[in-house]
């Protein structure tokens, strides 16, 4: 593989796609956007005179193993409900000789076997196996895993870890749990070491995060920011794991809402591996560890930046 190796992008206009290729383009990558056909940010893209960009159609192999030719990495940071559409996007790059694949994986710990069985990580899974497999069968094949904990600023401005707007929080498990928390632009540089490292980062999982915090952290943080009261209120994770298994077993579930109950678990739950602590390769993939200042001025300009409506959708 040649020392600056080619990148494809899948899932570039998303939240943490478009954060991903300010981060590739900014270490002078050379990137080509794939882009679902005949959609509305595909024209968005070809607008753009600095972006290499082809459309393909996910559920023809052939059409993507063309746009593939001649990429070294293929990144993926499609958006939950279309983690599925990645095995095409594996064939098509074993097809093309695609060297490394990363899976849209940026999460939880699912190496985690408690975090693993979950409802919420069977796509991932599933992908996660199917990469192992292919990689045995194919020596020239290889993929990456990353794992980065929960969205720090993206995870405030959705209201996931707390409702900036409405000054409320859920607190899980006490509010005191520490977990892992990187921001957007973090995975995108941890790409970026990735391909500055893919010997070492060749079939395993990588682990990073910008900070270890708690949601009472985060609220004192915010509470500095804008002194108003907040309201507060106290969950468990273990009734709230037990609560999603129940709803997927109505006749019509709320699956968003069990499935965010099962992320909720796998952060901030007891042995659930949401602390990466001792475990990160921050210092292989050039990550600094926020300090606690810096961890404030995240959370700051997070906060900052809050629409002014909010709502999870993962």
């Amino acid at each position: 593989m040649s020392a600056s190796p080619s990148v494809a992008l899948a899932g570039a206009t998303g939240s943490l796609g478009s954060a991903v290729l300010k981060e590739l383009l900014a270490a002078r990558v050379s990137v080509t956007i794939l882009s679902r056909k005949g959609s509305k940010s595909a024209a968005k893209l070809l607008a753009n005179p600095n972006h290499i960009v082809k459309e393909v159609d996910y559920s023809v192999e052939e059409d993507v193993t063309a746009a593939l030719a001649g990429i070294d990495v293929v990144v993926s940071t499609l958006a939950t409900e279309s983690i599925s559409t990645q095995s095409t996007l594996i064939n098509a790059a074993i097809a093309a000789r695609v060297k490394r694949f990363i899976p849209s994986e940026f999460g939880c710990d699912t190496a985690n076997l408690r975090a693993r069985r979950m409802p919420v990580y069977a796509q991932k899974v599933q992908i996660q196996d199917t990469l192992v497999e292919k990689a045995r069968q194919n020596t020239t094949f290889s993929y990456t895993f990353m794992f980065n904990g929960a969205f720090l600023d993206w995870g405030i401005q959705v209201g996931f870890l707390m409702n900036a707007k409405h000054h409320t929080a859920t607190l899980y498990d006490g509010g005191n749990e520490p977990f892992s928390a990187t921001r957007l632009s973090t995975v995108g540089k941890a790409v970026v070491g990735i391909l500055k490292n893919l010997e070492v980062t060749k079939n395993r999982g990588v682990y990073f995060h910008d900070a270890v915090v708690t949601q009472n952290d985060l609220i004192a943080i915010a509470r500095k920011m804008d002194p108003q009261e907040w309201m507060t209120t106290f969950a468990s994770t273990a009734q709230i794991e037990a609560a999603g298994y129940e709803e997927l077993g109505k006749e019509v579930p709320d699956i968003s809402t069990a499935m965010l109950g099962f992320i909720a678990r796998a952060v901030w739950g007891e042995g659930y591996g949401g602390d990466f602590t001792g475990r990160v390769d921050n210092e292989l993939l050039g990550l600094p560890v926020l300090t606690k200042t810096e961890v404030e001025e995240a959370v700051k300009s997070a906060l900052a930046a809050v629409p002014a409506e909010n709502s999870v959708q993962l």
